[in-house]
């Protein structure tokens, strides 16, 4: 009996040592292919976002000028706020101002973090030196930090949000 194989016996599996990934420098054809088809669409979306940013901060400041005026109107017909109307305006046209101008430079660092890495592919491919490659995979690490910590932010604001809307509904439910 002591020959038979036990059914309820833990699997066993060879210890083998993990090895240390080693810089080899050499990159198979098909790896080049999808990285020279991957650089021009980074540098495309690059661009694209800093676009979006200036066009984001241009807009916020845009309203800065346009903001006191016409929300300042809103407050005029208000009885008893006719006074505060330019105070009003102001704040909420400086405030979304600053708005824009913190969500412009928060999608300028993930669009450069992307530019960086197609630009730094498109110079690998060109001259094969590895340092080029190296600048390439830090600046998609640093993309994809970027996005994780941004995400991080917003789910730790989500409860805070969710309570502030619970607490506006009971509001505007018992105003009437």
């Amino acid at each position: 009996m002591s020959d038979a194989v036990n059914p309820y016996q833990s699997p066993e599996s060879q210890a083998v040592p993990v090895k240390p990934l080693l810089a080899q420098g050499n990159l198979t054809e098909t790896m080049l292919v999808y990285l020279k088809g991957a650089s021009p669409w980074l540098r495309f979306m690059g661009i694209l976002g800093f676009i979006g940013a200036g066009l984001t901060v241009v807009f916020g400041f845009s309203l800065f000028v346009i903001a006191p005026l016409r929300f300042g109107q809103y407050w005029d017909d208000i009885p008893g706020f006719e006074s505060f109307s330019d105070i009003f305006g102001a704040t909420l046209g400086g405030g979304m101002t600053l708005f824009c101008i913190g969500l412009g430079a928060i999608v300028f660092f993930p669009a450069l973090f992307m530019y960086r890495f197609g630009e730094r592919i498109r110079s690998y491919l060109r001259t094969g030196l590895d340092q080029e490659l190296e600048q390439a995979f830090k600046n998609n690490k640093s993309l994809w930090k970027f996005i994780g910590i941004f995400f991080i932010i917003q789910l730790a604001f989500l409860p805070i949000v969710i309570v502030g809307g619970i607490f506006a509904a009971f509001i505007s439910a018992f105003a009437r």
